[in-house]
């Protein structure tokens, strides 16, 4: 029985009660179980490295990692924590979670294209396109309605982002082209194409700042309401609450939907999935059209939430894309795993920025700390998926070796009856 037909299997049983007790809901607990256990472990694992890294440059890591968790904002859920400290951990934890809004809708573009077997590397592009429309349609349209404003920023954002990653889906449809290489080179094209918009006189430069190539600034009406901290100190708005309604879209499409099912199956053995009546090249398409809606519906809430316009310099240096990659793996592709992973992310790029690191912390060091345990995680997940695989060939291998039926003993059981005969004829 294959992965395919155990998940199947255990889903249905689950319907009628008998999942408790069967083999392939034991199989499934046990992926569930360690689809929990070996993110944490994981992440535990890149912190010691990195702990090392740190220790080996002659600073003390334990005191690098108390003001990275400091710098946070996590400290805010500690009752003792009061004052002028629990104010500047209030602050703190409402930019981790700025962060994190848009870090779950990337993952999650890279989740979705992940559990249909595919590599969407092209979640930066998406992600850039996104915000090309979302800041054009918010700094357009000044008299346009508040609520309407906004869904029609965002709407946009995500048709971008989908027509942009569907190019690549296409592709791959029509011509078999690897995605991986068509969405790295759509990257590219997205952002030298936002830096030409926003360049010095450039089409969507800021009229009104002819030497600075920045974009023109969200109109009040297009910008989400802020429900924690102050709206001019870009406190919370209302786009985590988007992010995770979208992340349960994620866990039910996925789960509970036809396409969701192709998408699996394509991912698990498009050839037999082909087989079964799927239409693969089609799934294909589905699914980077759905990845790259997911991408520019970040990047609309960025830029609605708290970025207001984007310089040059932002679309060159961004690297959103290529940390969603990192949220998806260690989220193990699922829509609960990505939510953490993009909270652990973005309390990193909180708790390492400059303004937060104590003075007796080397900042450089802390800087591209996000960067080393980054690369660790997407190492350590990377062997756990050559472990497992090593782990279950090796399974194969003794249930193919118990299921040998045992050789019987020809030769011992002729020998013996030729000498019982021989005894006999002398007798």
């Amino acid at each position: 029985m294959n992965l395919l037909e155990e998940e199947l299997q255990a889903e249905a049983e689950e319907s009628t009660g008998a999942a408790a007790r069967s083999p392939a809901a034991l199989t499934a607990f046990r992926r569930g179980a360690s689809g929990v256990l070996v993110p944490i472990v994981t992440t535990v694992l890149a912190f010691i490295a990195a702990g090392v890294v740190v220790l080996a440059t002659g600073h003390n890591p334990l005191s690098t990692y108390q003001s990275i968790f400091n710098g946070t904002g996590l400290n805010w859920l500690f009752p003792w924590v009061s004052g002028a400290e629990r104010a500047t951990a209030a602050g703190n934890l409402q930019q981790t979670l700025l962060q994190a809004t848009s870090l779950i809708l990337v993952g999650l573009a890279v989740a979705f294209a992940f559990r249909a077997g595919m590599f969407n590397i092209g979640g930066q592009g998406q992600y850039t396109v996104g915000v090309i429309v979302a800041v054009w349609i918010g700094s357009s349209f000044a008299g346009m309605p508040p609520v309407l404003h906004i869904v029609f920023a965002i709407v946009a954002a995500a048709l971008a982002g989908a027509a942009w990653a569907g190019i690549a889906g296409v592709l791959k449809a029509a011509t078999g082209a690897n995605e991986v290489i068509s969405t790295i080179m759509l990257n590219w094209i997205a952002i030298w194409f936002g830096v030409y918009c926003f360049q010095l006189g450039g089409p969507l430069q800021n009229p009104h700042t002819a030497t600075t190539p920045v974009s023109s600034n969200v109109v009040a009406g297009a910008k989400l309401p802020v429900f924690w901290g102050s709206s001019t100190l870009q406190g919370l708005d209302i786009g985590i609450f988007i992010s995770l309604a979208l992340a349960v879209v994620f866990s039910l499409l996925i789960n509970r939907t036809r396409l969701g099912y192709e998408a699996r199956t394509v991912g698990f053995n498009p050839d037999a999935a082909r087989y079964a009546g799927i239409n693969v090249g089609r799934t294909w398409i589905r699914v980077m059209l759905i990845c790259g809606a997911f991408a520019g519906v970040a990047a609309a809430l960025d830029i609605l939430g708290w970025k207001f316009n984007v310089f040059t310099n932002d679309i060159q240096t961004s690297q959103i894309g290529f940390y969603g990659i990192a949220v998806a793996l260690l989220g193990r592709n699922t829509a609960g795993g990505t939510v953490a992973a993009a909270i652990l992310f973005g309390a990193l790029l909180t708790g390492t920025s400059d303004r937060n690191i104590h003075l007796s912390v080397d900042p450089t060091l802390v800087e591209y700390l996000t960067f080393m345990i980054e690369g660790i995680i997407i190492l350590l997940v990377s062997t756990d998926v050559i472990t497992l695989r090593l782990l279950k060939g090796g399974r194969q291998l003794r249930v193919a070796l118990k299921r040998r039926p045992p050789e019987q003993p020809a030769a011992s059981t002729d020998a013996a009856s030729t000498d019982g005969a021989g005894k006999g004829g002398r007798s």
